[in-house]
């Protein structure tokens, strides 16, 4: 597994939640993910209006890809961990790093505060 195979598999889960194809996306999650679905999913702004890998940067055993997730009220930035499992790059864990409440456009552009630390999914 090499940063490309990352970063392809990571682009593919931002294109499945971009066209709601949320089975599309679990595809990409490890077995202990799946087993916490509801919990995994609720960290994701859904349904995402736009989705971009912001960094892919190896670290130890894996690699580590910072996702910018954008729905019609919420901006979040995600830490998700990526290690190979069955000769594939799989997610194994996701953690918020931050989110912003966006105002609708109708409402007037801008966003209001942010709060940091406000999940994580970890699986092995």
């Amino acid at each position: 597994m090499d940063e490309q195979d990352v970063r392809d598999r990571a682009e593919a889960v931002c294109a499945a939640l971009v066209a709601g194809d949320v089975d599309g996306a679990i595809e990409a999650f490890s077995d202990e993910l799946r087993r916490n679905l509801g919990e995994v999913l609720a960290l994701f702004p859904l349904p995402a209006t736009d989705a971009t890998i912001e960094s892919v940067e190896r670290g130890g055993s894996g690699f580590t890809v910072v996702l910018r997730l954008v729905s019609e009220t919420d901006e979040v930035t995600l830490q998700t961990r990526w290690k190979e499992r069955d000769g594939r790059a799989t997610l194994i864990e996701v953690s918020h790093l931050s989110s912003t409440e966006r105002v609708s456009e109708d409402d007037g552009a801008g966003a209001d505060g942010a709060e940091d630390e406000s999940g994580t999914a970890t699986a092995g």
